[in-house]
C-alpha cells in the first residue's frame, strides 16, 4: 500500500509570523528614542499647524471671494431696480399722456351727464362705426350693413396704400440719408488728406529752414573763431615784440619814472625793484604783524591756561562723582548678596524638607519594569 500525503495548511502559521514581525516594527517605531518625544509628536504637530494656517488661509480667501460677489450682486441688483423704476415711471407716464390725450372725459358719450348738463345726451361717433354693442343700432334696424362693408373694404384698402406708400418713402429716405452720411464722410476724409499733406509740406519746409539756419550760424561762429585766433595771435606778437625792445627788462629805477610822473608813483608794471621807501613801509608792516602776532599768542596761551584749570576742576568733581557712584553700587552689591544668602538658605532647607521628609519612599526597579513592556 502507498501512504499519500496531505499537503499541509500553512496559512495560519503564516499569519501569526506576519502578526509577530509587525509587533516586532511597531515595538522598534515606538521604543526608538532617537526619533519620538515621549507624549509629543513635533511632525505631526507642526504639519497640524501648517493645516490649520492653510484652512484660514483658505476660509480667508473665501470670505473675501464671498464679500466681493455679494457686492457684485448687490450693485447689479441696485442698478435692475433703477432701471425697472425707469421703465415703470416712462410707462406710467406715457399711460397718463394717453388717458390725457385718448381717454379725456369731456370726449366720452357721457360727457353731458358728467360735466353737469343734465338731460343733454348727443351721439359723435359715425353710425358706420357702431356695432351691436354699442347699443345704439339694435337688431333690423342695421339696412346699410352690406354698404357699410364695401366702405370698410375700400378704407382698408386705402390705408394699406397708404402705408405702403409710406413705408416706401421713409425707405427712401433712409436711402438718401445714408448715402448723404457717406459723401459727407468721403469729404471728410479728403480734406482731412489735403489737411495733412499742408501740414507735412509745412513742416518740411519749417526743416529746411531750419537746417539752413543752422548752417549760417555753424559758419558764422566758425568765422567768428578763426577772427578771434587770428586777433590773439597779433596780440601776442605786439606782446612780445614790446617785451624787448622796452625798458622794463632793465629793472632800473630810472626807467620806471619818466618826465612826465613825478612827484607821482612809480609804474610797477615797468621795473621790478623796491624803492627805499617802499622798503621801509615793509619793514614797519612786518613788525606790526610780528607784535600783533605775540599779542594773539599771549591771548591763546591764557585762554588755554584758563580751559585746563576749569578741564581740573571738572574732572576732579567727576572723579568724586565717580567715587561716590561706586560706593553706592557696593552697598547695592552687599545687599543683594545678603538677600541672595537668605534665599539660598530658605531653598537649601526646603530641599532637605522635600528629600528627607515629603519624598522619602523611592521606587524600586520593579516600579519603572512594569511600564512599556508592549506596544498596544
Amino acid at each position: 500500500m502507498y501512504k499519500v500525503q496531505f499537503p499541509v495548511d500553512q496559512s495560519v502559521e503564516t499569519a501569526v509570523e506576519r502578526r509577530q514581525a509587525a509587533e516586532a516594527a511597531r515595538k522598534t517605531r515606538i521604543f526608538n528614542t532617537r526619533q519620538r518625544v515621549m507624549g509629543l509628536d513635533l511632525d505631526a504637530l507642526h504639519k497640524q499647524t501648517l493645516e490649520k494656517k492653510h484652512s484660514k488661509e483658505m476660509e480667508r480667501e473665501r470670505d473675501k471671494d464671498f464679500d466681493k460677489l455679494r457686492l457684485k450682486h448687490d450693485q447689479v441688483l441696485l442698478q435692475r431696480d433703477t432701471e425697472e423704476r425707469k421703465v415703470r415711471e416712462a410707462l406710467h407716464a406715457g399711460l397718463t399722456q394717453y388717458w390725457n390725450i385718448q381717454q379725456r372725459v369731456e370726449d366720452s358719450r357721457d360727457a353731458g351727464l358728467k360735466c353737469g348738463l343734465r338731460g343733454v345726451f348727443g351721439i359723435t361717433i359715425p353710425a358706420a362705426e357702431l356695432g351691436p354693442s354699442s347699443m345704439q343700432t339694435f337688431q333690423g334696424e342695421d339696412i346699410g350693413a352690406a354698404q357699410r362693408k364695401r366702405e370698410q373694404m375700400k378704407q382698408t384698402a386705402r390705408d394699406l396704400l397708404a402705408q405702403r406708400v409710406q413705408q416706401e418713402r421713409s425707405c427712401f429716405e433712409d436711402k438718401h440719408r445714408k448715402m448723404l452720411a457717406e459723401k459727407e464722410l468721403l469729404q471728410q476724409d479728403h480734406s482731412w488728406r489735403q489737411l495733412h499733406s499742408a501740414e507735412e509740406k509745412g513742416r518740411k519746409a519749417a526743416r529746411i529752414a531750419l537746417d539752413h539756419y543752422n548752417q549760417a550760424l555753424a559758419t558764422e561762429q566758425a568765422e567768428r573763431l578763426q577772427e578771434s585766433r587770428r586777433r590773439e595771435e597779433r596780440e601776442n606778437l605786439a606782446e612780445k615784440w614790446h617785451t624787448l625792445t622796452s625798458t622794463m627788462m632793465t629793472e632800473g629805477w630810472e626807467a620806471a619814472v619818466s618826465q612826465l610822473q613825478k612827484g607821482k608813483p612809480a609804474a610797477t608794471d615797468m621795473w621790478k625793484g623796491i624803492s627805499p621807501e617802499q622798503l621801509s613801509a615793509i619793514y614797519r608792516e612786518r613788525e606790526a604783524q610780528c607784535m600783533e602776532r605775540q599779542r594773539w599768542r599771549d591771548t591763546e596761551k591764557n585762554r588755554e591756561a584758563a580751559w585746563n584749570s576749569q578741564l581740573l576742576k571738572a574732572s576732579g568733581e567727576a572723579r568724586q562723582e565717580e567715587k561716590r557712584t561706586a560706593e553706592l553700587r557696593r552697598a547695592k552689591r552687599i545687599q543683594a548678596d545678603q538677600f541672595n544668602k537668605q534665599l539660598a538658605k530658605e531653598q537649601q532647607a526646603h530641599q532637605q524638607y522635600l528629600d528627607k521628609d515629603l519624598y522619602a519612599n523611592k521606587p524600586t526597579q520593579e516600579y519603572f519594569c512594569q511600564f512599556n513592556t508592549t506596544s498596544r
